[in-house]
């Protein structure tokens, strides 16, 4: 099995930067559209496959963990890029957001080990997209980004200690948030997600 290390998934995804999703997938024998319903994960198993991973082999092995994700960019009134919406990084569970500090937690874990890419969107169940950009963060630990989202970490877990997890809102936070994941308005899991503003801001450092 050929080994798939972050940089090479990085420069292989690079490679395909402006070029039809959509056609990759025919390319893949990947399934969009074609049976009269949309393939929901189509995207991302196309991306999967132009990072170099095979059919069925969705992770790195162990010691060369990262994940891809996917997001989806849209063109503002000036004609400018942005992220159409906030992106998931990982479920809060509360005994660890207590014991672990940021550069210890499993939300700075996923946040170094994850692989942007920046997806055209075209509408809803639109059947194009295109690779606009690739990106990571890979800053040094005391980089004024890094600094500034551990201390939104560290707010959010101070305010978890202090006044329990339901305390925990979407409005805390400049560049991650913790808030409701899961199905209705009752939910009670969290999650912290990337804002759309730190989403953009990785994607301009990137370029």
């Amino acid at each position: 099995m050929k080994i798939i290390t972050r940089s090479v998934a990085i420069k292989n995804l690079k490679k395909h930067v402006k070029k039809s999703l959509r056609d990759l997938a025919k390319e893949h024998g990947i399934t969009t559209y074609e049976t009269g319903k949309q393939n929901k994960g189509w995207k991302g198993l196309v991306l999967e496959r132009l990072a170099g991973l095979q059919t069925n082999i969705s992770k790195a092995p162990n010691g060369l963990s990262w994940e891809l994700k996917s997001v989806s960019f849209v063109y503002d009134k000036d004609n400018k890029l942005k992220p159409k919406e906030t992106m998931a990084i990982t479920m809060i569970n509360p005994k660890e957001l207590k014991k672990d500090d940021f550069f210890h937690s499993h939300c700075w874990a996923k946040l170094k080990s994850i692989i942007f890419c920046a997806v055209a969107w075209h509408g809803k169940n639109a059947n194009e997209a295109e690779l606009i950009k690739v990106a990571s963060l890979d800053f040094a630990e005391d980089d004024d980004l890094i600094r500034e989202i551990k201390g939104d970490y560290d707010f959010i877990r101070n305010k978890l200690i202090k006044n329990g997890f339901n305390s925990l809102t979407g409005k805390d936070g400049k560049w991650i948030q913790a808030r409701t994941k899961g199905p209705g308005h009752g939910s009670t899991s969290r999650a912290f997600y990337a804002r759309k503003e730190l989403v953009k801001k990785i994607f301009e450092i990137a370029s």
